[in-house]
């Protein structure tokens, strides 16, 4: 099997893949290519606990409300900015114990800890792709 990153005769499908991923990958990760394989679990286990906790309990998303198109252009109408965590909360379908669950998480949780453990993580993570490239290139 061919690994190919967009769909056959859909050219324009690689833009869109990297639009979402600058949305999250490239954000926090940048440009840079990380061929490093030791990198990977500090990468995970980055996105799946500090990451994952940051953006869905402290940014602020729109929420597309109505889109009208008026001629050839359209008018969008937005929600006001709310947080996932915030979206969640507010849903009348989301069951009490998960509400209460998520409530709690939240009560506990720091945004400026956050960030700075993020940061280490990066930092760490960085680390280790300079020194696998550096000793990739020495030998």
């Amino acid at each position: 099997m061919c690994f190919t990153r967009s769909r056959p005769y859909k050219k324009n499908d690689n833009a869109h893949v990297e639009h979402k991923n600058w949305a999250q990958a490239r954000h926090l990760l940048g440009y840079d290519r990380i061929a490093s394989h030791d990198a990977i679990p500090l990468i995970n286990n980055l996105y799946a606990n500090e990451w994952s906790l940051y953006q869905n309990h402290f940014c602020p998303s729109l929420k597309l409300k109505s889109k009208i198109q008026i001629k050839s252009r359209y008018r969008k109408e937005y929600e006001p900015p709310k947080t996932p965590y915030q979206r969640i909360v507010e849903s009348p379908d989301t069951p009490k114990d998960i509400r209460q669950e998520l409530e709690l998480t939240h009560s506990y949780l720091n945004p400026f800890h956050l960030k700075k453990t993020i940061e280490r993580k990066l930092k760490a993570i960085f680390k280790l792709v300079m020194v696998t490239s550096f000793m990739r290139h020495r030998i």
